[in-house]
């Protein structure tokens, strides 16, 4: 594990709920400072395609369950304790997918698959990844914005119970992610309205440049 702490010692983390702005950040902090993004949610098809039943027994599960058996008549806590991403499989094929990347300039990884369990041992300093955990308000508003928040719910055949299960889900899960990231001593950062922008990527910037950056890394401009 120490050499792959080594490895990906060019690697910062932005994890945390869905709706808390996390590929926003990632892309200012990639501008600013001129790194490259890893999104995990554009690689979830590909992981999917890539993975067994074997060694991704909830993922088979859940690809075999139509719309309504996936969000519509189990309840948000069985959502939350049987959704593959949730139990971490996958994450694998993410740390193999940054190993193949080169180390000549930074990487700033972010998605909701990013567990803070999972990424702890990989870190060389704490403060390398931070999680953002949005307010139901918030993240509720969030997706308003996008127009996704229908996107699942709209094609079930009870809408209203689907989107109530997945918003319930998504608190639970950012919950869950909160707990786990004071437990580990990492950094946790709650998203509601007041929080803007700016302020969002002049603090997580701050905490991931104060590690010190690797020489070859490009300067801010």
């Amino acid at each position: 594990m120490a050499e792959v702490r080594q490895r990906l010692r060019h690697v910062r983390w932005v994890g945390g709920g869905s709706g808390g702005g996390k590929s926003t950040l990632a892309r200012r902090l990639a501008g600013e400072y001129g790194w490259r993004v890893y999104a995990t949610d554009d690689v979830m098809a590909e992981h999917g395609r890539r993975s067994t039943a074997l060694d991704s027994p909830f993922l088979a599960a859940f690809a075999a369950m139509d719309m309504d058996e996936r969000w519509v008549s189990r309840s948000p806590e069985v959502m939350l304790e049987t959704f593959h991403w949730y139990r971490g499989e996958g994450f694998g094929l993410i740390v193999e997918d940054l190993l193949r990347l080169p180390d000549t300039t930074g990487v700033i990884v972010e998605g909701f698959r990013l567990l803070p369990r999972l990424v702890r041992p990989l870190l060389a300093e704490p403060g390398n990844a931070v999680w953002l955990l949005p307010t139901p308000g918030f993240r509720r508003a969030a997706f308003e914005r996008r127009g996704s928040l229908w996107h699942i719910a709209g094609r079930t055949s009870d809408p209203e119970t689907a989107l109530r299960n997945l918003l319930r889900r998504d608190l639970l899960f950012t919950r869950r992610l909160a707990a786990e990231v004071r437990e580990l001593g990492l950094q946790g950062i709650e998203v509601d309205a007041t929080v803007t922008e700016d302020d969002l990527t002049n603090r997580v910037g701050a905490a991931f440049t104060r590690q010190g950056l690797p020489e070859q890394w490009p300067a801010t401009p």
